[in-house]
């Protein structure tokens, strides 16, 4: 990758969120990682609407049967390189609604993920730590 490209990805890392369906405590928390409280933009995190603007795919809630193929769709969509974060219990294992005729299980069951996000809810703090783990990782090569 050029330097100016890996610079601007280190710099600034657009984030694309998606729920798979859950009980959206999740949702709540990741989405207040984003908000003014944390202020996460100072960092150059942004919330992007199109998956073919952002850099990392967080994802939160189980995948069902019905939502996999949307979900590897966008995870196409996006531009390489791409991350996934996988956020709560429902994203890294299916969770409570693991073993449901539905559910295939978490994320990882469709699409590859870079990093999991323990929790339930998931805490913001983890969120923001998963983010900054990830720029580290990008720096080191």
């Amino acid at each position: 990758m050029p330097s100016i490209l890996a610079w601007s990805r280190i710099r600034s890392p657009w984030i694309l969120y998606m729920c798979t369906g859950a009980c959206n405590a999740c949702d709540i928390e990741v989405l207040a990682a984003l908000a003014p409280k944390y202020d996460v933009e100072r960092f150059g995190i942004l919330l992007k609407g199109s998956p073919r603007h952002a850099d990392v795919l967080i994802v939160t809630g189980a995948v069902s049967r019905q939502v996999a193929p949307r979900l590897k769709r966008i995870y196409e969509q996006m531009p390489d390189p791409k991350f996934v974060i996988a956020a709560g219990t429902c994203a890294t294992s299916g969770g409570v609604y693991w073993g449901c005729y539905n559910v295939l299980g978490g994320i990882d069951k469709v699409i590859p993920v870079t990093m999991y996000v323990p929790g339930c809810p998931v805490r913001p703090e983890a969120v923001i730590d998963a983010v900054a783990k990830l720029i580290a990782k990008l720096k080191s090569g």
